[in-house]
């Protein structure tokens, strides 16, 4: 049998341990940041940063207004409005009618209702076919978030010229109640909004309810408003089997009128 060289072993010796330095650094975990992010992987720190950078918790410039609650036949009806340079950017429903028919108008009415609020910037919107109350309501609450989005405005500014308001799409806007005008069937009154010398939204505060009344109501307000604004006075026609309503809003829109200087 031949005897193994001196050598050949030194040799063989030497390359065993160099292949077992190699397989350990190899297997050794990097802890360098710089080689992690190399690899694909984001410390939890550049991560979070990122999504500063892309706004994903800042929050939007403005403000949001919530308006009062309006009680309707089927239910409360509360609008908030977020505000940005002077303009409604967004609106929804706090609160809606809901259960058994009301769910269906309200996700009718309510979509249409905020788009269109985004879109005319006041409280002047149409109401949605089928969902009159709803609609109302929701009319109602908005022009009160208007009204104080406006506020707040006015006193952020106290020694500076009147801002342009919220919803109001020009000088600054004058929201006037009129004299409650006692009726046959019931009370009426209207509230106006007044912006640059034209009647900009009216709506009706009160009026008769209950029995037959509820549809007269329904039907003669919402065109008495939009009579109102197109006119920009009270000399508007009487909706016909609604007489006696016609006629107290009527006088109660010269009220308003009146008070805001004509």
């Amino acid at each position: 049998m031949r005897k193994s060289h001196p050598v050949r072993r030194v040799v063989l010796a030497t390359a065993a341990t160099v292949s077992g330095v190699v397989l350990m650094l190899s297997l050794k975990p990097s802890s360098d940041p710089a080689s992690a992010q190399a690899g694909g992987t984001l410390p939890q720190q550049t991560a979070a940063a990122q999504e500063s950078a892309q706004g994903g918790t800042g929050a939007a410039a403005g403000g949001s207004v919530t308006g009062d609650v309006v009680q309707t036949q089927y239910g409360p009806v509360q609008v908030r409005i977020t505000v940005s340079g002077n303009r409604i950017t967004k609106a929804e429903a706090v609160q809606a009618p809901k259960g058994g028919e009301s769910d269906a108008k309200t996700a009718l009415s309510i979509p249409k209702l905020t788009a269109d609020t985004v879109a005319k910037q006041k409280s002047a919107v149409d109401t949605v076919s089928g969902a009159t109350y709803t609609s109302e309501g929701y009319k109602k609450s908005l022009q009160s978030a208007i009204d104080k989005a406006n506020a707040a405005a006015q006193q952020a500014q106290p020694s500076a010229q009147p801002s342009k308001p919220a919803g109001g799409g020009g000088a600054a806007a004058k929201t006037v109640t009129g004299a409650v005008a006692q009726t046959q069937y019931g009370p009426v009154q209207v509230r106006i909004t007044v912006s640059g010398g034209k009647i900009t939204n009216a709506e009706a505060v009160q009026a008769p309810k209950g029995g037959t009344s509820d549809q007269k109501t329904e039907l003669s307000i919402p065109k008495l408003n939009q009579e109102a604004v197109a006119a920009g006075s009270a000399d508007i026609d009487s909706v016909s089997g609604a007489t006696y309503t016609s006629e107290g809003y009527k006088k109660s829109l010269q009220s308003a009128l009146d008070q805001a200087g004509g």
